[in-house]
């Protein structure tokens, strides 16, 4: 059986766009995230139960939180971190194109993390980055908090996950309660400091040694996860909402609106 052709991401030149358009901006807004929260980001939303519109995850992602109205004509008010709608609908339209190829990756049927179609995070391996620089440039960097790989990428799923509790809530059935737990709890692992000794650098294959043997087995049972993850809430489906009934009135009490007439000659007939 032929496998589903992938979308193609984003391209390299597409990445250093959108990571220029973020420090951009960084100049009209507090706390906009790097691109690898933002994939994180991305990447939870697509594994979310409902389906959460731009006009709520936007705002929440580089705005105040405050849930956009959308103009008469159907569009999105510019956030004021965007310097204009122009850059608003670019940063969406890459967006668009990372959000494609994720859900065709994590619904593609995988045997192992080597497979080409297999997902795989946007995360950073900072700490390689810094230690492949030049001596003068990694001084500048001492005493800095510098994350581990995949961290900021596992901050930014779990920024989702926290902020769209009601749709992360464990279901009912106890199995699938379970498996819902054990996959975040693969991501949430992925959010804790790299303490073990570096043994590979994630950043350059032939760089200094940044991150530990057990880091990258974290990180590939976080991939794992995230698939669990997404076929977890396909198989339930929306979660419904609970309907709240008020009493109904006997067929010969006084009708509840307030008519006058008995229940089963208005509004029970």
């Amino acid at each position: 059986m032929t496998k589903p052709q992938i979308p193609a991401g984003l391209n390299d030149d597409q990445l250093a766009e959108i990571d220029q358009m973020l420090d951009d901006m960084r100049e009209r807004a507090e706390e906009i995230p790097q691109w690898e929260f933002v994939d994180g980001v991305l990447t939870a939303l697509v594994c979310t139960r409902r389906a959460v519109p731009e006009e709520e995850f936007l705002p929440m992602l580089v705005g105040d939180g405050e849930m956009l109205e959308r103009n008469a004509d159907g569009s999105l008010p510019v956030l004021p971190a965007f310097a204009d709608r122009a850059q608003q609908d670019r940063f969406l339209a890459l967006w668009s194109i990372r959000w494609a190829e994720v859900v065709a990756q994590l619904d593609t049927d995988v045997k192992s993390l080597e497979e080409d179609d297999t997902f795989q995070p946007d995360a950073m391996d900072m700490r390689g980055a810094v230690a492949s620089l030049p001596e003068e440039e990694r001084k500048e960097m001492e005493g800095q908090d510098i994350p581990s790989f995949g961290q900021v990428w596992a901050l930014g799923f779990m920024f989702v996950v926290e902020n769209w509790a009601e749709e992360w809530a464990a279901p009912r059935d106890k199995d699938a309660a379970r498996w819902l737990n054990d996959a975040l709890d693969s991501v949430v692992a992925l959010t804790e400091d790299d303490t073990g000794t570096p043994t590979v650098c994630m950043y350059d294959e032939n760089g200094p040694a940044s991150t530990s043997q057990e880091r990258v087995e974290t990180f590939g049972e976080a991939i794992w996860a995230v698939y669990d993850l997404r076929q977890i809430w396909k198989s339930m489906g929306p979660r419904q909402a609970t309907v709240i009934k008020g009493d109904v009135p006997g067929r010969n009490d006084p009708c509840s609106c307030g008519s006058g007439k008995k229940y089963k000659k208005c509004c029970g007939a």
